[in-house]
């Protein structure tokens, strides 16, 4: 049986170096990166975080089909950390409109979690605990960040909240 860990906080908390650290007890890794290279800041970002996986993971870089991902990884590996889910939702608002609610990749990765082969790190931004956002699309953003995060929440086996690089365990 496959076990679930659901890590989120804040930005820059710990939570992906947390994530790393609990996947290197397994001899075989994976890695789902979902970041699209858009401009130089992220460039830089996704080579820090290249830079810290090293050669310790394989890697998929996927920011639409976590579903696809996890089947083409999930028997190769015996982890697979998805970092992040925050991410992954901003690129599946810019790529199928920011008005949108429901998306069929959503439904497919909700339907893959309970049966996957492997055990899975999802990694995830806190980002509803901050002041009300002044415009449509970022009320949006975070509501449905909220609501995909508390579902995912559930279907973990383990919640783990970052504070300032201290992890405090919430379910499991």
């Amino acid at each position: 049986m496959s076990k679930i860990t659901f890590i989120t906080g804040g930005s820059r908390s710990g939570k992906s170096r947390y994530a790393l650290t609990r996947a290197m007890n397994y001899e075989k890794r994976g890695f789902i990166a979902t970041a699209i290279p858009f401009d130089d800041e992220m460039k830089s970002r996704i080579k820090k975080h290249q830079e810290e996986r090293k050669n310790n993971f394989i890697t998929i870089e996927e920011p639409h089909n976590l579903h696809k991902a996890i089947a083409e990884l999930e028997t190769k590996v015996e982890v697979i950390i998805i970092d992040c889910i925050s991410v992954w939702l901003g690129n599946l608002l810019f790529k199928d409109g920011e008005d949108k609610t429901e998306f069929c990749e959503l439904n497919d990765f909700y339907k893959i979690l309970p049966n996957a082969k492997c055990d899975i790190i999802i990694v995830t931004n806190e980002v509803g605990m901050g002041i009300i956002p002044e415009n449509k699309l970022s009320r949006h953003y975070r509501d449905l960040a909220g609501f995909v995060n508390q579902r995912l929440a559930s279907i973990a086996d383990e919640a783990i909240l970052m504070v300032s690089g201290i992890s405090i365990n919430i379910k499991g």
